[in-house]
């Protein structure tokens, strides 16, 4: 595989010469104080315009004007008329369309599909800046404003959209995101590659339907287009059949080439096009053909194997191209975008931002903002795998760190630049706390695998798992002039961080502010083999050191987990067990989070088809349980607050019928008292709730009430991470 260009090597365009601007325009007047009489790239974004790293319209703007090109912002843009994308006039290049960091879906609905009653993305919190799937409305409005301009979407909601997927708040299975927005050009993943090579490519005049050969794009061709006639297809549209004994052609896999020849089949298997013979063709020159649009919105089977497809072509190391029928033409899917190196992340972070909301919105307060503002993104990618989580398909199982002076660089700019800071770091971290600097100890294995978790269902030999490089990094951070505390506030991979106590010594001893949250996200083994989760027992190895650490170091320091109700392969028993546990820790959760079917998320394919495209899927395999009633929703999530008097009746009632009245009483032993207080329990229940948080990560969720020691957590919610959705 040939390395990829530096993304700061390109020669920079003529316009350069207008140096960098304060805040990246969002008006004509703007525009005209800088001397420019157009832009050449306008992005449309969901969110409200923070020219911060964490904001993926300040991230990506700035990166383009850093290779020279003039870049406009529209914000949170009235998608009701094309007047509003009229506002900076025609782009000369492209509209770069985004939703922004989160799924305009996930974000304007709970997981019980009703409106959320705030954005913390928009000024003030206001509900009503944008549009359902924000992606499709802006694109179309940029075609109605110009004609013929180029239209490329990109951001966590199109990404995870760029092939059939199951829509939740439908309950229906969605084409691609491509030709509902009718653009020309899909990038996904951490597309900061891929944007600025099409940038210098528009701008040394080529036509955009002709760029097919970029990393991390997606677009819409003719049936039986190839990049050219040294392609191979092969065929993954079929599943296995009940049959005979044989072993079957793998489309997960190359073909084993020492492999008897099968024995007649009575019924198809996956085929291969052309013959199996030439499936050992070089993979960058092939493409894996995925069950249609039209096969998958009928048939859950071939959707649950599509996903299953999907994800095993992942790596971008290994993985082939993609293609999907959509009606009378194809989705072709580039392989994912190459990761980032430590240089050019640092080059990312370090363009000159000024780190704060656009004048343009006065006073108003951004909460998401306020929430990240003392933060520092350390890394990017996961390697965890989770189910129920997208952040692995958006952003990549390889982990992509900054340097410790970047880091240390960022902190200083905190410290000296924005208003307010007290001394006090919120956040060194990113979508896990603990993966800064992990990676596989072999290039040569990391190239090959096709592992869909390097820890699960248990860490890889392969993975290095030294902390290390992340304790030097805490303990220079902390000793910089002016800051007085560092704080842990990402969640922690505690199955990794077991690996290294001397980790857990140096974050529980300065780097944990009384309380540290973690996701177990279930207690009994088979949700939590359908989330891709460890054992419970690594947890309770993991507050032991945690305790042994706190006390060592005089402090009164506590666990809040973090727990997930109705996941696919979940029984009613499950949560009962998980109640009893939560009793035994003597937790009560204040907010819990129901699982949310985000779109290409496995457990997203299980809930959908109640197959497990964590195995081979066939047409005989065994069925996944899904949580699907309001009822039974309602249940799952009552058992997870099993102390609020208004769930006890529906709890009381469910327990009899499991045969397990047992616990019914007002014994230590009991989860659920006899009496009623008076003016409580409505027949179902009432359950606060947050649901899942964008696409791609779960919002954070603090549960309150009573702590092991007697101590009552604050209960606050803390919002959405922003760094994650890009």
């Amino acid at each position: 595989m040939d390395a990829p260009k530096p993304l700061f090597s390109y020669r920079k365009y003529w316009a350069k010469r207008f140096g960098t601007a304060p805040f990246l325009p969002m008006s004509r007047e703007e525009m005209d104080a800088l001397g420019w009489d157009s832009c050449d790239i306008i992005i449309i974004s969901g969110d409200a315009y923070v020219d911060h790293p964490s904001f993926s319209m300040a991230l990506i703007g700035r990166l383009l004007e850093a290779q020279g090109f003039r870049v406009g912002i529209i914000a949170q843009p009235d998608w009701r008329s094309a007047e509003a994308f009229r506002a900076l006039g025609r782009p000369n290049l492209f509209f770069g369309v985004s939703a922004g960091n989160m799924d305009s879906m996930v974000n304007r609905y709970t997981s019980d599909r009703k409106i959320r009653s705030d954005d913390a993305y928009t000024p003030d919190g206001a509900s009503d800046k944008r549009p359902d799937r924000a992606v499709v409305a802006y694109a179309q409005r940029c075609r109605e404003a110009f004609p013929n301009v180029n239209v490329v979407i990109g951001s966590i909601e199109a990404s995870l959209r760029r092939i059939a997927h199951y829509d939740y708040w439908s309950d229906t299975v969605r084409r691609s995101v491509l030709p509902d927005a009718k653009a020309d050009l899909l990038l996904f993943g951490n597309a900061e590659r891929a944007i600025v090579a099409l940038a210098h490519r528009l701008a040394a005049g080529e036509p955009i339907a002709q760029i097919r050969d970029l990393r991390g794009s997606a677009f819409m061709v003719p049936p039986g287009w190839r990049p050219d006639d040294e392609w191979v297809e092969i065929d993954a549209s079929d599943v296995d059949m009940p049959g005979p004994l044989m072993r079957h052609p793998n489309p997960y896999g190359e073909a084993d080439a020492a492999a008897p020849a099968p024995a007649a089949a009575t019924t198809a298997a996956v085929r291969f096009h052309p013959p199996a013979s030439r499936a050992r063709a070089d993979r960058s020159h092939t493409a894996v053909r995925l069950p249609s649009y039209e096969q998958v919105k009928d048939d859950p089977v071939l959707y649950a194997h599509a996903s299953r497809t999907f994800h095993l072509e992942s790596n971008p190391n290994n993985a082939r191209a993609l293609v999907q029928a959509h009606g009378g033409r194809d989705v072709w899917l580039n392989p994912p975008p190459l990761p980032l190196s430590t240089a050019e992340m640092d080059g990312v972070y370090g363009l000159p931002y000024q780190r704060r909301p656009h004048p343009s919105y006065g006073e108003a307060k951004i909460p998401a903002y306020e929430m990240i503002r003392f933060s520092v993104n350390i890394m990017r990618g996961c390697f965890g795998g989770c189910t129920f989580c997208s952040i692995t398909e958006h952003e990549g199982r390889v982990i992509q760190s900054r340097s410790e002076e970047s880091v240390l660089q960022e902190i200083e700019e905190i410290r000296d630049e924005t208003p307010g800071f007290t001394g006090v770091i919120s956040d060194l971290g990113g979508p896990t706390a603990n993966m800064y600097r992990l990676a596989c100890r072999d290039d040569r294995i990391q190239a090959a695998c096709r592992r869909l978790s390097c820890v699960y269902p248990d860490i890889c030999e392969n993975l290095g798992t030294d902390h290390a490089p992340l304790i030097e990094l805490y303990r220079k951070a902390r000793a910089l002039k002016g800051i007085k505390r560092i704080l842990i506030g990402s969640g922690l991979r505690y199955d990794l961080a077991v690996r290294s106590p001397a980790y857990i010594r140096e974050l529980v001893t300065h780097h944990v502010g009384g309380y540290l949250k973690i996701a177990p996200e279930h207690t009994e083994p088979g949700p939590l083999a359908h989330m891709m989760k460890p054992g419970i027992g690594t947890y309770d190895t993991f507050k032991r050191l945690f305790d042994q650490f706190s006390k060592e170091a005089g402090k009164e320091q506590y666990l809040i987990p973090y727990f997930i109700a109705a996941h696919p392969g979940t029984r009613d028993e499950d949560m009962v067990n998980l109640a009893l546990w939560l009793k035994r820790n003597d937790f009560r959760l204040d907010q819990v989070q129901t699982f949310l079917p985000t779109p290409m998320a496995i457990a997203s394919a299980m809930y959908h088809s109640e197959r497990n495209p964590l195995k081979k899927v066939t047409r005989n395999g065994p069925l996944v349980g899904t949580v699907r009633g309001a009822r039974q929703r309602r249940l799952h999530k009552a058992f997870l607050r099993y102390h609020d008097p208004e769930n006890w009746p529906l709890l009381r009632e469910v327990l009899k019928q499991m045969g397990r009245a047992d616990l019914i009483g007002n014994g230590k032993k009991h989860l659920v008292p006899n009496f009623q207080p008076a003016g409580t329990g409505l027949r179902f229940g009432a359950v606060r709730e947050t649901g899942s948080g964008a696409a791609g990560k779960k919002v954070d969720r603090a549960p309150s009430g009573k702590a092991p020691s007697g101590k009552a957590p604050s209960g606050k919610r803390p919002g959405p991470a922003v760094r994650r959705g890009r």
